[in-house]
């Protein structure tokens, strides 16, 4: 839930990738000359905004320390950032795992932006990182090549969001373990078991995110207060996509329950190396019914 993957309401039919990425592009190319957007989320999050990764999503500090135990990478492994943005989640996991790197986002804009962040990142193993263009539902990943994946805020932007859980489901590797965040309307059944078994995976954990929902009620609010600011910084059109968001969504906040999912794919492969090894460079609530016992106590 973010300015470049905010789902559309259920009653309206996601936008065309080309339009999609034209809204995405906008966006991202109008925060690249200021830095009110990442004022207004350090704002919003206080001590838990991660200054260095600066993400237009819900990526604080926990979030970050539960993405780095959830995942299991080891040093060398390739982990994919997808629906990437500007890549900071990606580049910051990467760094601090050791691992190799290919993230994807539906926008050129965004791509090159987290490419050119790549030597900042993770000098000197900067050639470790593959950012490009995709989709959620096309990757362009080979089979079984991913460790790991991450999707923070994007999932919920696909057009088809069952065909792009089996997307990434097929990107990963035997025994790889692929982290997303999702929200769901507290009380509501999770609509998410049979998706997850379409793509051949398999829920390990469902951590929950108690302080997520006050945090986006922080910032609607602050880009409220800022609009005029807005306006005069990033433009009109990205100002006002921005607007419609924050007063969409703010009335529904208090009703919104945040999860992160911790998704596996079985390891059921022969012994030896897979795809991925062989790529070179690039509280509990009721429904929730993981399939490990392994899912954290809430």
């Amino acid at each position: 839930m973010n300015p470049t993957t905010t789902p559309a309401p259920a009653s309206v039919p996601p936008a065309p990738a080309q339009g999609r990425s034209a809204q995405y592009d906008a966006f991202h190319a109008a925060r690249a000359r200021t830095n009110l957007v990442a004022s207004l989320y350090a704002q919003a999050m206080g001590e838990d905004y991660p200054a260095e990764v600066a993400a237009s999503s819900s990526c604080d500090w926990p979030l970050l320390g539960l993405l780095t135990a959830r995942l299991r990478l080891h040093p060398g492994q390739l982990l994919v950032d997808a629906g990437c943005g500007a890549g900071g989640v990606g580049l910051w996991l990467a760094r601090a795992l050791a691992v190799r790197l290919a993230g994807f986002d539906l926008s050129p804009v965004a791509a090159a932006q987290a490419t050119a962040r790549r030597a900042r990142c993770l000098a000197p193993a900067a050639a470790l990182a593959f950012l490009h263009v995709g989709r959620l539902e096309r990757t362009g990943l080979p089979d079984g090549s991913a460790h790991g994946i991450v999707c923070v805020d994007a999932l919920g932007g696909a057009a088809d969001r069952p065909a792009a859980l089996r997307e990434l489901g097929r990107v990963l590797a035997p025994g790889g373990r692929l982290v997303v965040t999702r929200a769901l309307r507290r009380g509501a059944e999770p609509a998410w078991h049979e998706q997850v078994e379409a793509a051949g995976l398999t829920q390990e954990h469902l951590d929950e995110r108690p302080g997520e929902a006050a945090m986006w009620e922080r910032l609607y609010r602050l880009w409220i207060a800022h609009a005029d600011q807005l306006r005069r910084e990033l433009g009109e059109a990205p100002a006002q996509n921005m607007l419609r968001e924050a007063h969409r969504m703010l009335p529904k906040v208090p009703g919104r329950r945040a999860v992160l999912l911790t998704l596996r794919r079985p390891p059921d492969a022969p012994a030896g190396a897979g795809p991925a090894d062989r790529m070179a460079a690039p509280d509990r609530r009721p429904g929730d019914r993981p399939a490990s016992s392994k899912e954290t106590p809430q």
